[in-house]
C-alpha cells in the first residue's frame, strides 16, 4: 500500500491538529459564522453537516440526516467512520473532545485524512459548541458507542463509553443559545434548499430534512428526502425547471484537468438573463473567482471559434462580446481544490490561479466536443448569441439615454422623486411606493429630512421575461435608476452595476398588504436581483410591513398586522367577549392618513422592516424564474403555500 493511501485509510487521533483555541467566539460570534441573525443560526446547521460531507467526499459517508427537533434543537446524523475518541498526544485528552472544544482542530487540516473539505469560514463543529446552550456528541466507532456533553462549549464530564453498536457514525445534538442569537427559529424551508443543493454537488449521497414540530394534512412528519444521480445535469435541470430549453439536453463534463476535479453542467433557454452558479468544495462563491473566469473565457473562445469558422458571424456588423454568449445560459461549475483560496468582501470568491486554465481547458474540450457532434444544436446556439448581440446593441443605447437623462434635466433626478435634504448616503432612505395616492400619503407623513419617497405607476416590467433594451426603455425603472444614482455598465463587464454614488443606503419597497401589493413588491425584487443585486448583496434593501388592520374602542388605536393578532388583541380589547364594533382593514397605503402612515411604517423608532437577504443564490434564481414565466401551476402552488392573503389569483 502506498504511504498517500495508507494516511487516507489511517484516520486516528494522530490526524487531529490543533490550530488555535475558542476564547474569542462568543464575544464575537459574527466573525465566525457572519452574523447573529438568521443567516448565523442556519449557518450553525451548515458547520455540522459540512463535517459529514467531508467524510462523503472521503468515501467513508453515504447517509446525513438532518432533524429539526420539537424544542427547536437540531441533530445531524451521519454513517462515517465516527469522529476518533482515542487520546490525542499533545491535547492528553480524547480526540473528539480536541474537535468539539478546539476552533481549527479537526481531520480536514492533515492532508492525509481528506483531500478535500467544505465549509467556508473552516471553523467547525467547535464553533457550533461554543455557541450553543446545549450539545450532545454520540459516536459509533470500533463497535463501541461513546458521548459527552457540553454547555456553552464547555465538556461535562470526559468522553465516556456507554454501550456497542454494530455501525459507525457521529450523532450531534445542539441547541442554538438564546443569549447570542435574535432568533432561534429554524425554518424548514431554508435548510431544505442547502441539502437540496449538497445531493447536486455530490452526487450518490443520500441526504435527508425532517420537521419534528410540523404534520401533514394526514399527521404525518414533515420530511424530504435528497438525492442525485445526475449531480450538476439534475441541477441545472431543477434551476430551469420552469424556463424553456433551447437544447434537447444539458451539455455536461465531469473530470479532472491538472489535479483540479472539474464539474460543468449547461444548458441555454429562450431567456434574456445569464444565471451561472459557481461552486468550490460546496461552498457558493457568489462573487466568482478563477474557476468562473476560467468557464467564461473557455466558453467564449470556443464558441466564438465555431461561430467564426461556421460563416454564421459573417452579416454581423458589430463585434459580439462575452456577455453576448451567455445570455439565456443557465450553469453550475463545481469544482474541488485541496487548499482554496478566498477573496472578496465576504470570503467567497476563489483566487487560485491554477484553476483558471484548469476549468478553461475542461470546458473547451467538453464544448468543442459538443458542437462537433451536435450542429443543429450548435447553429441554435450561435443564433441566440446573434439576437443576444442585437439586442445588446440597442440596450446599449438604452442605457446610454438613462444616463444622458440626468445630464439633460438639470439635477437628473425624476420629476415624481420627492428628495430628502440629508446627503449622506447612510443617513438617507428612499421608499418606493405603489400609486400617486400612496405616494401623496407618504410625502405628508415622512420625515422630509432624511426620508425620500418615489412612487411607482401600477406594476412595473416584468424583466424576467423581457429583453435588456425593454428594461432600460422602461420609465419607471430610468426613473429607479435616476433616483438612485447608479449606473450600468464597467469596462469590464457591460452589466455591472456602478454604486460608487449611490444616494441611499436604505431601499426600502412599500406596498399595499394585499396581493396586488405582494405581486408589485415580488415585480421590483425581481428587478433588483437580476439588475441591482449589488444592492440586495450590500444589505441596502428592505420591505416595509405597513399593518392589515386598526381596532378601536373608544380612545384605545391599535395597530395588528396579522389576523391572529387582530383576533388576539380585539379579545383583549373586549375584555375577553367575542364582539366586533371598530375593526378597519387596510385594503391600501392610501387608506391611512399621513399621522398613521408615520406611526405604524415610516418612524424608524416604531416601524419593522424587513431587510432582504439571498440565503442561496440558486434557489433565489429558480425562484424567480418560477414567479415570474409562464408556467402557472408552479405559480399558483407556490403562493398558496407562502401568501398571508385569500383570494389567491395566479
Amino acid at each position: 500500500m502506498s504511504e498517500e493511501n495508507k494516511n487516507q485509510q489511517d484516520y486516528s487521533a494522530d490526524n487531529i491538529q490543533v490550530l488555535e483555541g475558542l476564547e474569542a467566539v462568543r464575544k464575537r460570534p459574527a466573525m465566525y459564522i457572519g452574523d447573529i441573525g438568521q443567516k448565523g443560526l442556519h449557518h450553525l446547521v451548515y458547520e455540522v453537516v459540512d463535517n459529514s460531507i467531508d467524510e462523503a467526499l472521503a468515501g467513508h459517508c453515504s447517509h446525513i440526516n438532518v432533524f429539526i427537533n420539537e424544542d427547536n434543537s437540531i441533530t445531524v446524523e451521519d454513517n462515517g467512520r465516527g469522529i476518533p475518541t482515542g487520546m490525542h498526544e499533545k491535547e492528553k485528552r480524547s480526540a473528539l473532545e480536541v474537535v468539539m472544544t478546539v476552533l481549527h482542530a479537526g481531520g480536514k487540516f492533515d492532508k492525509g485524512s481528506y483531500k478535500v473539505s467544505g465549509g467556508l469560514h473552516g471553523v467547525g463543529v467547535s464553533c457550533v459548541n461554543a455557541l450553543s446552550s446545549d450539545l450532545r456528541v454520540e459516536v459509533h466507532r470500533e463497535g463501541k458507542v461513546f458521548e459527552q456533553e457540553y454547555k456553552i462549549g464547555k465538556p461535562q464530564y470526559d468522553v465516556r463509553e456507554i454501550g456497542t453498536t454494530d455501525k459507525t457514525g457521529t450523532f450531534v445534538t445542539f441547541t442554538p443559545d438564546n443569549s447570542i442569537f435574535i432568533e432561534t427559529v429554524y425554518h424548514f424551508d431554508i435548510l431544505a434548499a442547502r441539502l437540496r443543493e449538497l445531493s447536486f454537488l455530490n452526487k450518490g449521497i443520500h441526504l435527508s430534512m425532517t420537521d419534528k414540530r410540523r404534520t401533514d394534512d394526514e399527521g404525518n412528519i414533515i420530511k424530504e428526502d435528497f438525492y442525485s444521480e445526475g449531480g450538476l445535469k439534475e441541477f441545472v435541470t431543477y434551476l430551469d425547471g420552469t424556463r424553456e430549453s433551447i437544447l434537447n439536453d444539458v451539455i455536461y463534463i465531469d473530470g479532472e484537468k491538472d489535479g483540479v476535479p472539474v464539474e460543468v453542467a449547461m444548458v441555454y433557454n429562450n431567456s434574456y438573463t445569464e444565471n451561472v452558479h459557481s461552486y468550490v468544495n460546496n461552498i457558493n462563491t457568489h462573487e466568482g473567482g478563477t474557476h468562473l473566469s476560467g468557464f467564461r473565457r473557455g466558453l467564449t473562445r470556443t464558441l466564438k471559434k465555431y461561430a467564426d469558422e461556421s460563416g454564421l458571424l459573417k452579416k454581423v456588423k458589430f463585434e459580439i462580446s462575452g456577455d453576448d454568449f451567455r445570455e439565456g445560459l443557465t450553469a453550475v461549475i463545481s469544482v474541488k481544490v485541496m487548499e482554496p483560496q478566498f477573496e472578496g468582501q465576504t470570503k467567497t470568491k476563489l483566487g487560485n490561479k491554477e484553476v483558471t486554465t484548469a476549468v478553461s481547458q475542461s470546458v473547451s474540450d467538453m464544448l468543442s466536443f459538443y458542437l462537433e457532434e451536435n450542429p443543429k444544436q450548435a447553429h441554435i446556439i450561435v443564433q441566440k448569441v446573434i439576437l443576444a448581440a442585437t439586442a445588446r446593441n440597442a440596450a446599449r443605447k438604452a442605457r446610454e439615454m438613462v444616463q444622458r437623462k440626468s445630464v439633460m434635466s438639470g439635477s437628473g433626478l425624476p420629476g415624481k422623486l420627492s428628495d430628502c435634504s440629508e446627503r449622506d448616503p447612510e443617513k438617507c432612505e428612499i421608499f418606493l411606493v405603489e400609486g400617486d395616492s400612496a405616494g401623496g400619503t407618504a410625502k405628508q407623513g415622512r420625515n422630509r429630512h432624511f426620508q425620500a419617497i418615489l412612487p411607482l405607476r401600477g406594476k412595473i416590467l416584468n424583466v424576467e421575461k423581457a429583453m435588456q433594451h425593454k428594461v432600460f426603455e422602461n420609465e419607471e425603472i430610468k426613473n429607479m435608476y435616476t433616483a438612485l444614482g447608479v449606473s450600468v455598465g464597467t469596462e469590464e463587464d457591460e452589466r455591472a452595476l456602478n454604486t460608487e454614488k449611490l444616494r441611499y443606503h436604505k431601499v426600502v419597497i412599500m406596498t399595499d398588504a394585499d396581493i396586488d401589493g405582494s405581486h408589485i413588491a415580488t415585480l421590483i425584487l425581481t428587478f433588483f436581483f437580476r439588475y441591482m443585486y449589488e444592492l440586495i448583496e450590500n444589505g441596502y434593501v428592505y420591505i416595509a410591513t405597513p399593518p392589515l388592520y386598526l381596532l378601536k374602542k373608544g380612545k384605545d388605536h391599535r395597530y395588528c398586522w396579522s389576523d391572529e393578532e387582530r383576533d388576539e388583541m380585539a379579545l383583549d380589547m373586549k375584555g375577553g367577549k367575542e364582539v366586533n364594533v371598530g375593526i378597519q382593514r387596510y385594503k391600501g397605503l392610501g387608506e391611512m392618513n399621513a399621522e398613521q402612515l408615520w406611526d405604524t411604517t415610516l418612524n424608524p423608532e416604531k416601524r419593522t422592516l424587513k431587510l432582504v437577504t439571498i440565503d442561496s443564490a440558486a434557489e433565489a434564481d429558480r425562484v424567480f424564474s418560477m414567479l415570474m414565466g409562464d408556467e402557472v401551476p408552479p405559480r399558483r402552488e407556490f403562493i398558496e403555500a407562502n401568501a398571508k392573503y385569500a383570494n389567491i389569483d395566479a
